[in-house]
């Protein structure tokens, strides 16, 4: 068996405790607590710079400031069909997303892959629901023979959703719902009128589902040197007030702040070195993003949050004697078992009346009904596990302004108001299927030489019956509550768009069918830890971003520990 050829001083001049790869949501967790615990730690971002405040250029840019009003014109549409299809994709926020053809990639079957390559990575644009998953979540797989069991429960995670909310920021209310369990939480927002109102009939009318506000990391009250959230309800282009967690604002700058840290972006990451003789893995091959350069960093242990699907491109791309079909593979599941959740159902009806009440601000977030199907007694039989709600209450424009009037009749047109609407977007879990996967190409590369990926995934018979549920049940709430002009407004979304891509480098119980052990470390490499999307078990249908937090602070103290114990 061959040892890796190691350079000698590029090894005394790049060597570190730690490697953290990437430098989003995860990745910035594992930047700040590794630093905290006194490790020397490199973090690699394969994209460029951007500076909390300094570095938020639109930030305060008024909507007509823009040359396109905020709009995107048709040729930069056109020439990104995949990345125009993303909600936070305007011309305010294009700086923060990598276009189609700057990082291609294959789709077997249709699948939307949004990007961000920067420091801080989608955490400055992500939407900020931070719900805890439940013990209901971490046993259903090995309740319902679908996937692998987890090798973990809600307890084993639930001391470090603590750790990290009271860090980040979390508003809400304690709702006392075991299916969304309660966390630490600051001063909720507080619903409008119809929200208010929604409610209380809700409640009326079906006791398993109460609204509650949205539990959401944009900060009611001041946390450190950030906030509080300002409703303007600007997330996506940087918050200059730190109003809302993101790496940039909150956690890099936390390890910056010990003087362990030191980042380099601008490093795409081409492969983990594995040491055959060593049994471990040693370092981190780097391809200057700019110049093409290779360079080498070594380190004693290495965490992967390049987001999942990188994550696993760089697992997969890890070859060795020992791992010869990629880092950790010896089940052969890496790259399988590829999750999204199911956005497609969306409901909105017209609600008569409260037309003297309107709302202040820009709540940047909404209201929510958490899983109540397949729970407690509800039990379905068209498809297995559930989904929740993300719901809203709202009253926009109602006149159409003519091109003809002036004077008086052009103001009264201009700030007339039209009747209160009302939306519920389904949220669905996504069961974990082995032949929802991602591959190397073997003939095509980027423009750093690295494989690029066929992604081959697709939403299946059980996702379809809970969307065709999600829809109904909506329609049903919508009308019992009195609500008028209901329509179905079914979105036509495509796995990925939903930007919750997670799974293909399981955690389980044993490495015949995982690819990372109950710590997030990669089987038969146990001083690499993956802590991104890429290491869950199932899906749930709560946002993940709090989970892969929770995860991530979690392994970095087991990391320390055993580097402490030698063990690593």
């Amino acid at each position: 068996m061959k040892s890796v050829n190691l350079n000698i001083t590029a090894t005394a001049e790049n060597t570190y405790d730690a490697i953290v790869i990437g430098s989003g949501i995860s990745g910035g967790w594992a930047a700040k607590e590794l630093s905290e615990k006194g490790l020397k730690t490199l973090v690699l971002e394969r994209g460029r710079n951007v500076e909390h405040i300094k570095d938020y250029s639109t930030a305060h840019t008024h909507k007509w400031e823009f040359p396109h009003r905020n709009q995107l014109p048709t040729s930069v549409t056109e020439a990104n069909p995949i990345i125009s299809k993303c909600y936070a994709f305007r011309e305010a926020t294009e700086q923060y997303f990598v276009k189609d053809a700057e990082h291609p990639y294959e789709q077997v079957k249709p699948f939307d892959w949004i990007k961000g390559y920067q420091v801080g990575g989608k955490s400055l644009m992500w939407a900020r629901h931070t719900q805890r998953w439940s013990p209901m979540d971490f046993e259903s797989n090995a309740n319902d023979g679908h996937g692998v069991d987890w090798p973990i429960r809600y307890e084993d995670l639930a001391p470090w959703y603590s750790h990290v909310e009271k860090f980040a920021g979390i508003s809400g209310n304690k709702d006392g719902l075991p299916q969304l369990p309660d966390g630490e939480f600051l001063k909720p927002m507080e619903m409008n009128y119809l929200e208010k109102h929604v409610k209380e009939l809700f409640k009326k009318n079906y006791e398993d589902r109460p609204l509650i506000i949205a539990r959401t990391a944009n900060i009611t009250e001041k946390v450190g040197d950030r906030g509080p959230c300002q409703y303007r309800s600007l997330c996506e282009r940087g918050c200059p007030f730190g109003g809302y967690f993101s790496s940039n604002s909150s956690t890099l700058p936390a390890a910056m702040k010990t003087g362990n840290m030191t980042l380099r972006p601008f490093s795409v990451v081409h492969s983990i070195i594995y040491d055959d003789k060593k049994g471990k893995a040693v370092g981190v091959k780097v391809i200057d993003t700019n110049t093409k350069e290779i360079i080498e960093y070594y380190s004693k242990i290495i965490f992967v949050n390049a987001a999942t699907l990188n994550t696993t491109l760089i697992l997969k791309n890890s070859k060795s004697d020992r791992f010869p079909d990629g880092l950790g593979n010896d089940s052969g599941e890496l790259g399988h078992n590829l999750m999204d959740h199911n956005y497609n159902a969306r409901v909105e009806g017209e609600f008569e009346g409260f037309e003297d009440k309107y709302y202040s601000g820009r709540r940047p977030t909404s209201t929510y009904i958490a899983r109540f199907r397949n729970f407690g007694k509800d039990k379905q039989t068209a498809f297995t596990r559930g989904y929740a709600y993300s719901c809203g209450g709202r009253r926009g424009a109602g006149t159409e302004v003519s091109e003809t009037v002036i004077g008086k009749t052009l103001k009264e047109d201009l700030t007339a108001l039209g009747p209160w609407k009302f939306t519920m977007g389904g949220m669905g879990e996504c069961l974990p299927y082995h032949e929802n996967k991602v591959t190397l190409s073997k003939d095509k590369v980027d423009d750093w030489g690295m494989p690029i990926l066929q992604i081959d995934a697709e939403l299946k018979e059980n996702e379809r019956a809970m969307e065709k549920d999600m829809v109904q049940t909506a329609m049903e709430m919508l009308d019992t509550a009195g609500f008028k002009n209901i329509e179905n407004r079914k979105q036509a979304r495509n796995m990925g768009l939903n930007i919750h891509e997670m799974g293909t480098a399981r955690m389980g119980k044993s490495p015949k069918t995982s690819v990372l052990n109950k710590h997030n470390q990669v089987w038969g490499a146990e001083n690499v830890f993956v802590t991104d999307g890429a290491c869950m078990t199932s899906s749930a249908c709560q946002n993940p971003s709090l989970t892969y937090m929770a995860m991530t602070a979690r392994a970095a103290n087991y990391a320390v520990e055993e580097l402490n114990k030698r063990n690593l």
